[in-house]
C-alpha cells in the first residue's frame, strides 16, 4: 500500500538487541470488513483515511495491506498474572510500526486479534467482534474523562468465525499507545539473566518517556520513581470515576503510565471497596479498593528487574529502592485525599477532611448508593434528595465544611463539575450495545459513543444512560475475552 496516507514510520525498538521482538505478518483475512474508523482520532496524529474506499479500509486495518515504509513485529515480554510469573509476548498482536505525528510525538500502531505470532503457544491469534468493540468504547470513553489511555483507531469484521465458549465472529482491533513498554518487558529482560539487555532498555525506555533522566547517574532508581509518579496519578484517576481495571498483572503496567487491557474491567454502579466484575478474579486481588496496594507491589517487580542495573553495590541500591516504595502508601494517600477533596469541592485543608471523606463512603457502601451519581447529585443539588438522617447529619457538616477558606458554593460546585462525570460506560449498556455488534448492528454503540464524548457536559442525551441497572440485571462478572 503506497504511503499517502500520512503514516511517518520510525520503528526505534528494533534497535533493541533481537531477543525483545520478532518480525512477524499479520494473518491473512480473505473477507474483512470495515466497522469502524475513528476518522476525529486519525486527524489528531496526522492520518487522513478520506482517499480510501470501505474494501481499502478494512484490507488495511487487519494488516492484509501493509503500509510503505514499516515492517510488522511482536513484542516479547513475560509478566506476572495473579501473581505468578510467566513468559508471554504479544501472542495476538502485531506491532504495524512506529507512527511519527506531525508534532514529532512517537505511536505504536498495533493490530490486536491479528493472528498467530512467534509467543502465541497454543492460542489461535485471534479475537472476537465483542471484546474489540468493548475496547474501543471504553478507550474512548477513558480518553473523553481525561484519564491517560491507550486509544482504538478502527475495529474490522473478519468474516471468520472463532471459537471460543461458543462460535463467534472475528475481529481485529487498531490500538494506539505512547508504546507497549511494560513493567513485564523489563522482568523478560531480566529473566534473560544479561544486564545488557536490561541496560539496553533502560536506556531506550528513558530515551522514549522520560529524556530528562538522560544525564541521570542514576538512571534506573530515577526511573523507577518517575514510573511511581505515573502510576500513582493514574491509580487515582481510576480511583475517581470508580473504575475498576479487573486485570492488573505485571504485563499490563505500560511504564507511560497509560491504562491498557480493557478485558474484564468495568465501572462501578453501586459504591463497595470490594467490588470485583473479573470472572477470574476469584480472591479479589484486584477489586477496587485494591489497585493502589497492588500498583505498589508491581513497582516492586519493576525494582527487581531493575536491580542489577542500578549500580554496584546492590544491597545499598536495593535498601534505597525499598525505602522509595515504601514512600508509595504514603504519597498516595496524601494524593487520594486531595483528590476526594476535589469530588467535593473541598478547597484547602481542614484536619477531619479524611473523616468527612470515609463516613461518606462508608453511608454509600450500606445504602447501595451509584457511585457516579451521588457526587453529581451533590454537585448539581442545593439540597440533597436523600432524606436518610445519617445523610442528613453528615450533609449538614459537609457543608459547614464546604464554606470554609472563605470559598462560593459557586466555586465550589464549578471544581466538583470537573471531576465528575455526568455519564459512564455503564456495563449494562455496554452489553446491551456490544451484544448488537455481533449481528453487525453498530447503532446502539455509535450512540453509546456519542453520549460518551463529553462526560462532564450535562445533555438531554445523557439523561437514559445515568441510570443504573435495575437489581435483577446487574452485571457482577466481566470476561478477558481471549
Amino acid at each position: 500500500m503506497n504511503n499517502n496516507l500520512g503514516f511517518n514510520f520510525d520503528n526505534s525498538y528494533l534497535t533493541l538487541p533481537t531477543t525483545f521482538f520478532d518480525i512477524d505478518s499479520p494473518a491473512e483475512f480473505p473477507e474483512p470488513c470495515v466497522a469502524i474508523v475513528n476518522e476525529n482520532f486519525a486527524t489528531e496524529i496526522g492520518l487522513d483515511f478520506s482517499s480510501l474506499s470501505s474494501e481499502e479500509k478494512a484490507k488495511l486495518f487487519c494488516g492484509n495491506l501493509i503500509p510503505e515504509g514499516t515492517s510488522p513485529f511482536s513484542q516479547a515480554y513475560a509478566g506476572h498474572q495473579f501473581g505468578n510469573f510467566t513468559n508471554l509476548g504479544d501472542g495476538r498482536a502485531h506491532l504495524l510500526g512506529e507512527h511519527l505525528t506531525p508534532e514529532g510525538v512517537r505511536l505504536d500502531i498495533q493490530f490486536k486479534g491479528s493472528g498467530r505470532t512467534h509467543y502465541s503457544r497454543r492460542g489461535d491469534g485471534l479475537a472476537a467482534v465483542g471484546p474489540m468493540h468493548r475496547e474501543y468504547i471504553l478507550s474512548e470513553a477513558m480518553h473523553a474523562l481525561g484519564i491517560p489511555t491507550t486509544r482504538s483507531l478502527a475495529v474490522v469484521h473478519t468474516g471468520e468465525t472463532i471459537l471460543r465458549e461458543r462460535h463467534l465472529p472475528g475481529a481485529v482491533l487498531t490500538r494506539v499507545a505512547s508504546s507497549h513498554i511494560r513493567v513485564g518487558t523489563f522482568e523478560y529482560a531480566a529473566a534473560t539473566r544479561n544486564p545488557d539487555n536490561i541496560s539496553a532498555l533502560l536506556d531506550y525506555t528513558v530515551e522514549r518517556h522520560f529524556p530528562e533522566l538522560a544525564e541521570s547517574q542514576t538512571k534506573a532508581m530515577c526511573l523507577l520513581h518517575a514510573v511511581m509518579e505515573r502510576q500513582i496519578h493514574l491509580i487515582l484517576d481510576w480511583m475517581r470515576v470508580g473504575f475498576i481495571h479487573g486485570v492488573m498483572n505485571t504485563d499490563n503496567v505500560l511504564l507511560s503510565g497509560e491504562t491498557i487491557d480493557y478485558g474484564p474491567c468495568a465501572f462501578m454502579d453501586r459504591y463497595h471497596p470490594d467490588q470485583v466484575f473479573s470472572s477470574i478474579d476469584q480472591q479479589g486481588r484486584y477489586a477496587y479498593a485494591n489497585q493502589a496496594p497492588i500498583t505498589q507491589w508491581n513497582l516492586v517487580r519493576l525494582a527487581e528487574a531493575l536491580l542489577p542495573v542500578m549500580g554496584t553495590d546492590l544491597e545499598a541500591c536495593a535498601k534505597e529502592a525499598e525505602e522509595l516504595l515504601i514512600s508509595f502508601e504514603q504519597l498516595y494517600q496524601k494524593a487520594w485525599l486531595q483528590m476526594m477533596r476535589k469530588k467535593l469541592g473541598l478547597l484547602g485543608e481542614a484536619a477531619d477532611d479524611e473523616t468527612l471523606i470515609n463516613d461518606l463512603l462508608a453511608y454509600m457502601q450500606r445504602a447501595g448508593a451509584d457511585f457516579t451519581n451521588t457526587f453529581r447529585d451533590l454537585s448539581t443539588a442545593d439540597h440533597p434528595t436523600i432524606t436518610d438522617e445519617e445523610f442528613t447529619a453528615w450533609y449538614l457538616r459537609y457543608q459547614n465544611r464546604r464554606l470554609q477558606h472563605g470559598q462560593s458554593i459557586e466555586h465550589s460546585i464549578a471544581l466538583m463539575q470537573s471531576v465528575n462525570p455526568f455519564v459512564i460506560p455503564r456495563n449494562h449498556q455496554v452489553e446491551e450495545a456490544l451484544s448488537e455488534t455481533e449481528n453487525n448492528n453498530l447503532g446502539p454503540m455509535l450512540h453509546l459513543l456519542e453520549v460518551l464524548k463529553k462526560p462532564y457536559d450535562y445533555t438531554q442525551a445523557c439523561e437514559s444512560y445515568q441510570s443504573p441497572p435495575e437489581p435483577s440485571a446487574h452485571i457482577y462478572q466481566t470476561f478477558c475475552g481471549t
